[in-house]
């Protein structure tokens, strides 16, 4: 896999990022892509550069960026709102299709985590997105709130928002704490974050608590049969604690076909990793599927 330090803007903010090339690429030669989007507080060196490994082998050029504030993004660190981070997938959609090395209508979406959800809404309304996958995501902001917080949990949030809010419109700037306090993780994502992710240098910064008033809003399940004609596959780990295995079958549900729906023998990010058998059946079957998709002239597992 070769790689190449690119940059692009987004509402006027400068996004850092790579472009991942196959090692086999020839001069002159355009090939499909892939945009490869994080979940919440990811970061491109994690999982969107996991992805581009198999993918790159596979043929397939791979786009992975910060989303605005960041990693090495411009923004406020720590402000995360999932409505711009959808615009940011939007303008590194436009700057891969301008690329010399790709075909611009053979362009696939993939989002983990957070980030499904912010593939799927942006393609219910961007039809340059010619496939989209969505990856342990949740889907509705709201129901992911009260599952992760309960009744009372998600009232007391409620009750601080509107605190936050006020602060926010009479001084400027709103609260920010603990990324966990809005987003909390059950205890084997924890483990897993805590052993891989945070020692990543950029990784966790303190959060606005105003992305709580995006997640209220964000409801990407609305959306979802407004992307077909165009192939959506939807993975999901069937013991994962964090986002509910019944919220993705919901999704499942609501899309039109074609569709796709692969279960993953895991948790939420236990197998995400080369080498694990359960991250390589996943990427074997997602090669095939984009082959098959954007019939591309790729290498098939």
């Amino acid at each position: 896999m070769l790689k190449r330090k690119i940059d692009f803007y987004s509402d006027g903010l400068h996004l850092d990022g790579a472009l991942y090339l196959p090692d086999d690429l020839r001069p002159g030669e355009r090939r499909p892509a892939v945009v490869a989007c994080s979940g919440y507080l990811g970061l491109n060196v994690i999982y969107p550069r996991l992805f581009a490994e198999p993918l790159t082998k596979a043929g397939y050029v791979v786009l992975g960026f910060d989303y605005r504030c960041n990693g090495e993004s411009e923004g406020v660190p720590g402000r995360l709102l999932i409505e711009e981070q959808v615009r940011d997938i939007t303008s590194g959609l436009t700057f891969i299709r301008e690329q010399p090395q790709v075909d611009r209508e053979r362009v696939a979406l993939l989002g983990w985590g957070m980030g499904a959800g912010n593939v799927v809404e942006l393609a219910a309304r961007d039809e340059r997105a010619k496939a989209v996958v969505a990856l342990n995501g949740f889907y509705n902001g709201r129901a992911f709130l009260l599952a992760r917080h309960g009744e009372e949990g998600f009232a007391a949030l409620l009750a601080r928002l509107e605190q936050d809010r006020i602060q926010r419109t009479m001084t400027g700037s709103g609260q920010f704490g603990d990324p966990y306090d809005t987003y909390p993780l059950d205890p084997d994502t924890r483990d897993e974050v805590e052993a891989n992710l945070v020692p990543v240098q950029g990784f966790g910064p303190q959060t606005a608590f105003e992305l709580l008033e995006s997640l209220l809003v964000f409801d990407a399940q609305s959306l979802v049969d407004k992307i077909a004609p165009r192939p959506l596959f939807i993975g999901h780990g069937t013991h994962n604690k964090l986002h509910p295995f019944k919220d993705a079958l919901s999704l499942f549900d609501k899309a039109e076909e074609p569709k796709t729906f692969y279960r993953i023998e895991g948790k939420h990010n236990d197998f995400m990793r080369l080498g694990h058998p359960v991250f390589e059946r996943l990427t074997g079957v997602l090669v095939d599927w984009l082959a098959e998709q954007l019939n591309s002239p790729v290498a098939r597992r």
